[in-house]
This record gives C-alpha cells, sequence and structure tokens, in this order.
C-alpha cells in the first residue's frame, strides 16, 4: 500500500491509499472530502484549492498602556478586521479571538501573526510584541467545547477588560 490522497490512487498504481481514522471510526479526510464533492468544480486538469475556518486566539504583551487607549485600539482593530470576535485585555497584555478563512493552517498562522503588526499605526496598537498564538480547525474547536475544554466560545462579542 501506498501513503496519498483517500479515494485516488497513486499515479501509476490502482492501489488503495492509507488514511487516517479518527476516533468514530470514519476517515478523518471523509469530512474534506464530502467538502470537495460539494465545493464548486474547476475547470478541467485546474486545481481547486478549498478554504476551511480556523480559530486564531493570539495573545500579545509589553510595556503598561492606559486602559482607555488599549480598549480604543482594539475596537479600532476589531472595526478594521470585520471577523474580530473578541478581545480581553489588560494594561500590559491583550487576547484577541477570530475566526480566519484559510487554505490550511500554515495559511492560517502567517495571517494571524501579521496582523497585530500590520495594524498596529492604523489601530494605533500599543508596541507589544506577539507571546502566543493557538491557531484550530473548526472541527476542533467545536469538539474542544462540546467536552468541557478549551476556549469557550466567544461570547459576548466585542472588547472587553480582563
Amino acid at each position: 500500500m501506498t501513503r496519498g490522497r483517500p479515494g485516488a490512487p497513486a499515479r501509476g498504481t490502482a492501489e488503495r491509499t492509507l488514511t487516517s481514522v479518527g476516533s468514530t471510526g470514519r476517515p478523518a479526510d471523509d469530512r474534506r472530502a464530502e467538502r470537495d464533492r460539494t465545493a464548486p468544480r474547476a475547470r478541467e486538469g485546474e486545481r481547486r484549492e478549498v478554504s476551511r475556518l480556523w480559530h486564531v486566539t493570539l495573545s500579545v504583551s509589553g510595556a503598561e498602556a492606559p486602559l482607555k487607549e488599549v480598549r480604543r485600539a482594539l475596537e479600532q482593530l476589531a472595526h478594521d478586521h470585520p471577523f474580530l470576535l473578541t478581545s480581553r485585555y489588560a494594561n500590559d497584555h491583550a487576547e484577541i479571538r477570530y475566526w480566519e478563512e484559510a487554505r490550511d493552517l500554515h495559511d492560517a498562522a502567517a495571517v494571524a501573526l501579521r496582523l497585530w503588526g500590520e495594524h498596529r499605526s492604523t489601530a494605533k496598537l500599543p508596541p507589544w510584541e506577539i507571546v502566543g498564538l493557538e491557531v484550530i480547525d473548526r472541527e476542533t474547536y467545536h469538539q474542544r467545547v462540546a467536552e468541557g475544554y478549551g476556549p469557550p466560545p466567544a461570547s459576548p462579542v466585542g472588547v472587553h477588560p480582563y
């Protein structure tokens, strides 16, 4: 047997491919295959990338800043970045949570790592550094919430003090 995409034999062979099996006993890629079948079809010979939703938690910290300025900056960031779900802040750190649509985890993480720096001047964010990043797929997020561990649902939406 060879490794490869489920359902598609390796080039030049008619062998079945190995797939990962999730805790439900179904192949882990069943959901992705189902999405691929329902996604708009690419033209013959053209490969179409399917994007997914990723839950991002970005943690930043640095020197103390006035709370009013931190709040105003995070509210401006939420205005500039419309998918921002919630922000929690103190005078020396903040946590930003939002959903990102990206092809894969690497793309979602790259966007998240640029978020603070790219909006620093326009939103007048404090000169803090990124100290933590978590990026998880939608299924993992909902599984964690259902099992009672992991990040709770982001509610209420908005900018809130710790």
